[in-house]
């Protein structure tokens, strides 16, 4: 091979980007992510039905709240709700739930297993992107914290479609303050900018949560940023394209009757792909700059060193027994 061309793989075999697919796909992260896609999809149909059957009476007595909870979970999970463009689940229905009955019981019990088993999932597969051991925690207190998760992502959803409303309200007051038509096409272009961003913000706050509560480890905030910022961006390129995503699935006259399953999780497959690449590029990241063992609490992680080899002594074996 010639020396200019090996000198260009190894180049290209440098960069971060190779390095962490590398990784990647070393560490069976397609395989981790498809696994973790199913129980997305198993979970998020539980998870609706009982987020509406509780906040189901106070989300619809506010019709603009209640189009901005439907606009958000839409632009994370596009083709999910049925907002008269086809989906999986009629919102009329959807909003009908009511959590008093066996069936609101049963839902109930369903998403607390599905999501407590996609986040203990997530666990064991971020944690084997970063190199880390599995985790040794008592496993309730794991089961405490990954509860908490859930509740979060049910309150970041809320928060969202609150930001939504009242960024809209600011705007429009600003915009009228200063002259310009909230209607005008800069206006609407200003608006959809800032509407990325707080949703770019949003998506990259909780990847990094997630990071810091999936690996129970600290990792320094300039090697944890890029990755998770890179994450936030890759997660609204995928909301911007949802529409052609989900479409995509339907497009096989085989796979009409499937379409909006099939489209959902191949999008919750991307979802995470993202969530543990991400992952993997701070896994990297913190390689790169002399920190290859996280921080948990006020340890590293790392394994114990090996001991020397030395001959086999009838002593030796004695004080081996002992100290075993």
């Amino acid at each position: 091979m010639p020396t200019g061309l090996k000198k260009l793989i190894a180049r290209v075999q440098a960069l971060r980007a190779v390095r962490v697919f590398q990784r990647y796909t070393q560490r069976n992260g397609p395989i981790l992510a498809g696994g973790l896609s199913l129980t997305a999809l198993y979970s998020v149909f539980a998870a609706l039905y009982v987020g509406f059957a509780v906040f189901g009476l106070v989300i619809e007595s506010d019709p603009v709240f209640k189009d901005a909870v439907v606009t958000t979970i839409t632009g994370y999970i596009p083709g999910l709700i049925d907002t008269g463009d086809g989906g999986a689940i009629d919102l009329d229905t959807l909003f009908a739930s009511r959590v008093l009955n066996w069936s609101g019981v049963i839902a109930l019990v369903l998403v607390l297993v599905t999501a407590l088993s996609w986040f203990d999932s997530a666990r064991s597969s971020v944690r084997a992107m970063f190199g880390l051991p599995q985790d040794t925690t008592f496993f309730l207190l794991t089961k405490v914290k990954d509860l908490a998760l859930v509740i979060a992502f049910a309150a970041v959803t809320l928060f969202s479609a609150a930001i939504s409303i009242g960024s809209t309200s600011a705007l429009g007051a600003l915009f009228g303050a200063v002259g310009i038509d909230s209607e005008s096409d800069f206006a609407v272009i200003a608006a959809r900018i800032i509407g990325l961003l707080l949703a770019l913000v949003i998506d990259t706050v909780v990847l990094a949560a997630l990071f810091r509560v999936l690996t129970s480890v600290r990792v320094p905030l300039p090697r944890l940023l890029p990755g998770v910022l890179l994450g936030g961006v890759a997660l609204g390129v995928l909301k911007a394209l949802g529409a052609v995503v989900i479409g995509g699935a339907g497009r096989n006259p085989l796979l009409a009757s499937f379409a909006v399953i099939l489209g959902l999780l191949v999008w919750f497959g991307l979802i995470c792909q993202v969530l543990l690449i991400s992952a993997t590029w701070v896994a990297v990241d913190l390689a790169d700059h002399g920190e290859p063992e996280p921080v948990m609490g006020n340890r590293r992680v790392a394994r114990a060193p090996r001991r020397p080899l030395r001959p086999r002594t009838r002593r030796s074996a004695a004080l081996d027994k002992l100290s075993g």
